[in-house]
C-alpha cells in the first residue's frame, strides 16, 4: 500500500508542476493578443481560466496512462500492492478529475464564456450594466438548454438495450434510470464533451492544419525588409497625394466636384491615413531592437522552420498510416472502425509506449504535442482571422485582439484542445488504451503432434485483450463511449490530412510576408499608434 502511495504521488506531483506552467503559459498568452486600450478584466480572466482547464485536462491523460501501467509488471502480473480495492481507488482518482475538469468545461462553454461575450456586446450599444445583464442571460439561455440537451441524449439513450417483447414501457423507463444510475452520469458527460471534440475536429481542420503548414514555412521565408517596405510605402503615399491634388484641383474655379469625385476624395483620403499609419509602424519596427534581434537570429528560425515542417509531415504520415490501418483492418463503420491491435505501425505509436516506461518522458512529449497544435491552430488563426461560414467576424493581432475575439479565440483554443486527447489516440490507440501493460497468456509447445510443456508469456495488452487483466485508461472510457462519434473522428483524420496537403501547397505559393503583416488595418484608428510599443 506505501507502494502505491508513492506511485500516486510520484503522478499528482508532476500533475500539479504542469498546472503551474499551465497556468503561467496561459496568462502570458493572453496578455500577449489582448487589445491595450480595450481590455477588460472579466474577459481577460474568462480566457486564461477556460484555456488554462482545457490544457490542464490534456495533461491528465499521462498521468491516467502512468498509473494504470504501473500496477503492472513488465511480465504481465499485477504488482503485490495493486489489488481490486487500491485499483478501483487509483482509477476512481482519475475518473473524479475527469468528471471535475470536463464539467467545468461545459459550464465554460455553455454558460460562462457565452454571457461576458454577450455582456460586452450589449456594452457598445448601451451602457445600463442591468440591460446589459438581461440580455446576455437572454443570448446564454439558449446554449444553457443545448447543454441540457446533450446531458439527456447521453444519459438516457441506451447504447445498448435488450430486447424484450414482453416488457412493459415502464420496464423500459426503469432500465434507462438504472443505466444512468449504474454509469454515474458517465455516459451524459461522454456524450457532451464528445459533442464539442467533434466540433474542436471541424476547428482543427479548418485552423490547425493551414497553421501546420504556415507556420514553418513563414519562418523559413522570414518578411520583407522593413527599409524596402518604407521605400515603397513612401512611394504609394506620393501617389495617393499627386491623385487627390488633380481631383481637387477641378473646384478650384468654385465648381463642385461631382458625386463620383466626392467619393473618389473619400476612398483616397482614407487610403493616405492608413499609409500614413503604415509609415509611422515601419519607422518604429526599423529603430527597434526587436527588428535587429530578429535578423541576428535568422538563421535559427530557418532551422526552426525545417524542424517544424519535418514534423507536420511525420505527424501527417504518422496519422495516414494510422487511418489506412483502421481502413484495411477495422472491425468496421458500425463498431467506429476499433482494431484490434496494430498491424501498420507509425512513428509516434512506436515511440509513445517506450517513453511511457520512463516517466515523464512521454508527458513531455504530450506537452510537445499539445503545445504545438496550439501555436500551430494560433498561425492558422492569424493568417485567416476568426469566420462564420462566409463572414470574416475578427481578426487576431498581437496587444490589438478586442475583448470578444479573444473570447472567441481560447474557445476556438479550447475546443481543439479537446480534440488534441483523439488525435493522440488516432495515432497510438494501445498507448491510449493501457500505456505499456502486458498481460500473461498460456503458451502450449506441441513435439511430433502432442502438448509437451506448458508456458506462459507475456503480450501487450490491446483491444482483444481480457478484461481482468488489462485496464482501461478513463481517458478511452470518456471519449470513444459512443461508436458514431469515433467513425467521425475516422473521417475527420482524412480531412485533415487533405487540408494540410492544400495549405502546404498555398503556403509555398505565397510570397514573403510583410514586416507589419495584420498590425495595420483601415479600421484602426490613429489612436492605435499608441500601441507601438509592443513591438
Amino acid at each position: 500500500m506505501a507502494a502505491a502511495a508513492s506511485e500516486l504521488l510520484t503522478g499528482w506531483c508532476l500533475f500539479g508542476l504542469a498546472l503551474l506552467a499551465i497556468l503561467i503559459f496561459c496568462w502570458v498568452y493572453v496578455r500577449k493578443y489582448q487589445s491595450r486600450r480595450e481590455s477588460e478584466v472579466i474577459s481577460t480572466i474568462t480566457a486564461i481560466f477556460a484555456l488554462a482547464v482545457a490544457l490542464i485536462a490534456s495533461a491528465l491523460l499521462p498521468v491516467d496512462i502512468f498509473l494504470v501501467s504501473y500496477m503492472k509488471n513488465q511480465n504481465g502480473t499485477f504488482k503485490d500492492w495493486a489489488d481490486a480495492n487500491v485499483s478501483r481507488q487509483i482509477e476512481d482518482t482519475v475518473l473524479y478529475g475527469y468528471y471535475t475538469l470536463y464539467s467545468i468545461i461545459l459550464f465554460c462553454v455553455f454558460l460562462w464564456i457565452p454571457f461576458v461575450y454577450f455582456y460586452y456586446e450589449e456594452k457598445e450599444e448601451d451602457g445600463n450594466t442591468c440591460s446589459q445583464v438581461k440580455t446576455a442571460l437572454k443570448y446564454t439561455l439558449g446554449f444553457i438548454t443545448i447543454c441540457a440537451a446533450l446531458l439527456l441524449i447521453g444519459a438516457f439513450v441506451p447504447l445498448d438495450i435488450p430486447n424484450k417483447k414482453n416488457s412493459t414501457e415502464w420496464e423500459k423507463v426503469k432500465l434507462l434510470f438504472e443505466e444512468f444510475g449504474s454509469s454515474h452520469g458517465l455516459t451524459a458527460l461522454s456524450f457532451s464533451i464528445s459533442s464539442l471534440t467533434v466540433i474542436g475536429m471541424l476547428a482543427a481542420i479548418t485552423y490547425t492544419a493551414y497553421g501546420m503548414s504556415a507556420l514553418p514555412l513563414n519562418l523559413i521565408k522570414g518578411t520583407t525588409s522593413a527599409a524596402y517596405e518604407r521605400l515603397e510605402n513612401t512611394e504609394d503615399i506620393e501617389e495617393v497625394e499627386q491623385r487627390l491634388s488633380r481631383i481637387k484641383s477641378k473646384c478650384r474655379d468654385g465648381r463642385p466636384l461631382s458625386s463620383r469625385d466626392r467619393r473618389m476624395v473619400q476612398q483616397l483620403e482614407e487610403r493616405l491615413r492608413t499609409l500614413r499609419r503604415r509609415e509611422r509602424h515601419l519607422e518604429s519596427i526599423e529603430k527597434s531592437w526587436w527588428m535587429k534581434f530578429s535578423e541576428a537570429i535568422r538563421p535559427l528560425k530557418i532551422v526552426w522552420g525545417v524542424f517544424f515542417i519535418i514534423v507536420a509531415l511525420l505527424f501527417t504520415v504518422s496519422l495516414f498510416l494510422s487511418n489506412l490501418d483502421k481502413a484495411l483492418h477495422s472491425a468496421g463503420f458500425d463498431s467506429g472502425f476499433i482494431i484490434l491491435g496494430t498491424n501498420l505501425t507509425n512513428p509516434l505509436n512506436m515511440l509513445l509506449p517506450v517513453l511511457q516506461t520512463v516517466f515523464p518522458l512521454d508527458y513531455i512529449l504530450i506537452t510537445t504535442i499539445v503545445m504545438y497544435f496550439i501555436f500551430t491552430s494560433m498561425a492558422g488563426i492569424r493568417n485567416m482571422g476568426i469566420w462564420f461560414f462566409w463572414i470574416r467576424l475578427y481578426k487576431i493581432r498581437r496587444g490589438k485582439t478586442r475583448p470578444q475575439a479573444l473570447l472567441f479565440l481560447c474557445m476556438i483554443l479550447l475546443l481543439i484542445v479537446l480534440h488534441t486527447s483523439y488525435m493522440i489516440y488516432s495515432l497510438a490507440p494501445q498507448y491510449v488504451m493501457y500505456g505499456s501493460q502486458k498481460y500473461v497468456v498460456q503458451s502450449n509447445k506441441t513435439i511430433d503432434g502432442q502438448p509437451r510443456n506448458v508456458t506462459f508469456v507475456s503480450k501487450d495488452c490491446d483491444a482483444d485483450a481480457p478484461e481482468d487483466q488489462c485496464i482501461v485508461t478513463r481517458t478511452y472510457l470518456f471519449l470513444h463511449k459512443f461508436w458514431f462519434f469515433s467513425a467521425a473522428y475516422y473521417f475527420g483524420n482524412w480531412a485533415f490530412i487533405a487540408v494540410f496537403l492544400i495549405g502546404l501547397i498555398v503556403s509555398c505559393c505565397k510570397g514573403k510576408r510583410s514586416v507589419i503583416e495584420g498590425e495595420v488595418d483601415e479600421e484602426d484608428s490613429d489612436m492605435s499608434d499608441d500601441e507601438l510599443s509592443a513591438y
